[in-house]
C-alpha cells in the first residue's frame, strides 16, 4: 500500500535549519513495527504519524524515535500541525485556529496562524503540567556530555530532572563557550542511566552580549535513545520553560523566551517558549516556530 509523506524542517525560518520531521498524514493500516521501520528510515530524531481522532479531538498522532515510540514531543507536534495545514486539512488559514492531537501524553491543543509574511506559524501547549524530579550532580551531567563540574551554574537550580510529558535533565552552564565544547561521552549517558533518569540531557545558557537577539541558546544529546544531538527539541524547551518561570522570583505572570539551538550542527533553530504561572503554580507551558515544508512524496510499504 502506498503512503504519502511530507518532509518539514521545524522550527526554521529557512529550508535547511531547523529539525527534520518526516509526516505521514494517512498512516492507518500501518503496523507498530511498520511506523518503528519507516521511523528508521527516514532517521531523523522523530517521524510523526496521523490517524484519524479516536476521543472526539482532531486527529490521533503517534511519534517515534529511530529506537522507540514516545508518548510527546515538540517538533514533532509543531511540524505536524504545519504539514497538514500547507496540505489543507484545516482549509484555507486566513484567521487563527486551534486543534487538538490525541497522543499517549494527553491531549495537545496547537494554535495556527499565519503571519504577515505568509509563513504559518504553529504554537503547541504541553499536554502535562510541570513536574520536577531527581536533581543530580553537576559533575555526574558534565560527565556525559565533556566538561566539567566548574562549567555549570548552580545558583537557580542544581541539574535535575523537568518534564511536561517527556521527561529531560535540565542543567544551566556559564557561558557560551561551554556549550560550544560539548561533547557526547558515551559512559556518561550510561552513568546517567543508572540512576533511574531518562538520560536525555538540555544544556543552556541565560542571555549575554553575545546572543543576537536570543534569551537563551540551548543543545540537546539524547545518543541512548538514537538521537546523538537535536537540533531543535521543543519538548525539552517547553520544560524549560516553565522551570524557569517556577523559579523566577517576580512571581505570577506570563513569562516568554526567545531560543536559539542547533547552531553548533549547522541547523540553526528559533523557539518560542512561554509559561503561564498564577498563585505559585506553573499552569500552562507552549512552544512554537515556524517550519518550512522541504519535500513531499510516496512510499510502498508492504
Amino acid at each position: 500500500m502506498r503512503y504519502r509523506y511530507s518532509l518539514c524542517d521545524v522550527f526554521a525560518e529557512q529550508a535547511f535549519a531547523g529539525n527534520q520531521l518526516a509526516v505521514l498524514p494517512e498512516a492507518t493500516g500501518l503496523s507498530d513495527d511498520q511506523m518503528q521501520q519507516i521511523t528508521r528510515e527516514f532517521n531523523f530524531s522523530e517521524s510523526a504519524f496521523v490517524f484519524p481522532p479516536e476521543k472526539g479531538q482532531t486527529r490521533k498522532v503517534r511519534i517515534f524515535t529511530p529506537k522507540q515510540e514516545i508518548p510527546f514531543a515538540g517538533h514533532p507536534n509543531v511540524g505536524t500541525a504545519f504539514a497538514l495545514a500547507v496540505g489543507g486539512a484545516f482549509g484555507p488559514i486566513r484567521e487563527p485556529i486551534t486543534v487538538t492531537f490525541e497522543e499517549k501524553a494527553g491531549n495537545v491543543p496547537i494554535a495556527i496562524r499565519r503571519r504577515e509574511d505568509g509563513a504559518i506559524w504553529c504554537e503547541l501547549q504541553a499536554p502535562e503540567r510541570l513536574s520536577l524530579g531527581k536533581t543530580l550532580s553537576p559533575a555526574l551531567v558534565t560527565a556525559a556530555v565533556g566538561l566539567e563540574a566548574a562549567d555549570v551554574v548552580t545558583a537557580a537550580h542544581q541539574p535535575m530532572v523537568a518534564s511536561v510529558g517527556l521527561p529531560f535533565v535540565m542543567c544551566q552552564l556559564t557561558d557560551r563557550r561551554a556549550l560550544e565544547r560539548a561533547r557526547i561521552n558515551m559512559s556518561g549517558f550510561d552513568a546517567l542511566a543508572a540512576t533511574g533518569v531518562n538520560p536525555d540531557v538540555l544544556l543552556y545558557v541565560r542571555r549575554a552580549d553575545d546572543f543576537d537577539g536570543f534569551d537563551i541558546r540551548a543543545r540537546m544529546f539524547a545518543p541512548l535513545d538514537g538521537v546523538p544531538e537535536d537540533p531543535a527539541t521543543g519538548s525539552a524547551n517547553c520544560a524549560l520553560a516553565g522551570l524557569l518561570a517556577h523559579l523566577d522570583p517576580k512571581g505570577d505572570g506570563h513569562f516568554t523566551w526567545r531560543i536559539a539551538q542547533g547552531v553548533e550542527m549547522k541547523r540553526p533553530s528559533v523557539l518560542t517558549a512561554s509559561a503561564d504561572k498564577a498563585s505559585g503554580t506553573i499552569t500552562a507551558t507552549r512552544i512554537g516556530g515556524a517550519s518550512v515544508l522541504i519535500a513531499t512524496g510516496e512510499m510502498e510499504v508492504d
